[in-house]
């Protein structure tokens, strides 16, 4: 019976008439005792040819019958019954079934068909006569009242039937009865989804997917340690979506980005508080910080390559400008000796080809890295200088860009 999980242990214990409650770590092995308890008394029934009498533990609505003392003082059982059991199995037997059967009255027991009525010389109390048996099995004394036994059977009813009866009741009573058993399924709830996020999170011992557990398997779970019914765990769920506070579960459907508006959609819950151990906890730690310096120091490398970067880029576009200012004043003499060597009749134009002066400045082997401080001088003889004209010339049938010098002779720098 070790090996039963605790869903087939309680569907054994119901099968045989017995309901029990909670099944945890702690309560598994009292009623897997239970268990062979009453597979031993059914064995017994069944090889002396009888039926097995019912157990009052097993059903609020059955008969009371004697503990297993008076039992055993009425009758003897028969030597092909079950084997002797221990005392201490006994002494558990005879508390559960003074649970379920009312107390003896002195002056004698009143039943339906194993007990005395007041009737009987032998359970009558001195100094009154017989009582009257009434319809139902219930015995009156001669002044018509209950006796103290059959009330207290009655009473024992109506506390059975009770939960039956909050179900559909509005009293305050009931109304609280009914939130504490919400409370224990949600607090149940909690700590279950807790622990499995905190298992998921701390290695997945149990390999689970992802920390959104399975509606049904965190129903089965739920039902089995509550005891509670399907109704309870519904109006749970319930609580949670119209709970305007964060109770740390968290209702998901198909589409985890979609919310959930009602219990049907709810396809997995998944707890927002994973419940870790002090090692876990730990470890993590130790992980975050180890990641939070390893982002730390990375942002700081990634900062320092981005200034020295930019210090190099602003080192080359000094020294492009440098560069630039110097080919603007080596274009400036070339045009201005070409001027000045037309003025004495040694060149055939007053004007100079832009490219002409490019090559005449500029080695083969450095007119391509060249380009861009070229472009930039060119550029800035355009805007900046007005000693030079940017002309469009046809030299030998082709138009060509050329530059002309425009300032006069006795102006030049050379004659000053």
């Amino acid at each position: 019976m070790a090996e039963l999980t605790d869903a087939e242990l309680r569907k054994e214990l119901l099968a045989l008439g017995y309901r029990p409650g909670p099944i945890t770590a702690t309560t598994r092995k009292v009623y897997i005792k239970k268990l062979g308890c009453l597979r031993a008394e059914v064995a017994a029934a069944r090889r002396s040819g009888r039926t097995a009498p019912p157990s009052p533990g097993r059903s609020s609505a059955g008969p009371p019958q004697a503990s297993p003392s008076r039992q055993r003082s009425g009758f003897t059982r028969g030597t092909g019954g079950a084997a002797l059991e221990s005392e201490e199995e006994e002494e558990e037997e005879e508390e559960e079934e003074e649970v379920g059967r009312p107390p003896a009255s002195r002056w004698g027991t009143s039943g339906e068909s194993g007990g005395q009525t007041w009737g009987d010389p032998r359970g009558s109390p001195p100094g009154r006569g017989g009582g009257v048996r009434a319809e139902g099995g219930l015995s009156r004394d001669s002044l018509g009242t209950l006796s103290p036994s059959e009330q207290w059977g009655t009473t024992v009813e109506r506390v059975n039937l009770l939960p039956v009866d909050c179900d559909k009741s509005t009293d305050d009573f009931c109304q609280a009865k009914q939130k504490d058993v919400t409370m224990a399924v949600l607090h149940e709830l909690y700590s279950y989804l807790s622990v499995q996020a905190g298992n998921f999170e701390c290695g997945n011992p149990e390999n689970l997917k992802s920390k959104c557990i399975w509606v049904s398997e965190v129903k089965e779970h739920v039902l089995n340690v509550t005891g509670s019914s399907s109704q309870k765990f519904e109006a749970a769920l319930h609580w949670i979506l119209n709970s305007n506070k964060d109770l740390g579960i968290r209702l998901k459907g198909r589409d985890l980005s979609e919310p959930v508006s009602s219990v049907e959609e709810v396809f997995c819950l998944e707890s927002a508080h994973p419940q870790m151990g002090l090692g876990c906890r730990f470890r993590r730690a130790v992980v975050t910080a180890i990641m939070n310096l390893f982002l730390f120091f990375w942002s700081l490398i990634t900062l320092w390559g981005i200034l020295i970067y930019l210090r190099y880029r602003w080192r080359k576009m000094e020294e492009e400008e440098q560069a630039m200012y110097e080919m603007v004043k080596k274009i400036i003499a070339v045009v201005q000796d070409h001027y000045k060597e037309w003025e004495r009749n040694l060149e055939r134009y007053p004007y100079v080809g832009i490219f002409h002066v490019r090559d005449s400045l500029i080695p083969p082997q450095s007119r391509k890295k060249m380009k861009r401080v070229w472009e930039r001088a060119v550029d800035f003889l355009a805007s900046n200088e007005s000693r030079i004209q940017t002309e469009s010339h046809r030299v030998a049938g082709e138009d060509m860009l050329v530059w002309r010098w425009t300032q006069p002779s006795y102006l030049s720098d050379s004659e000053h």
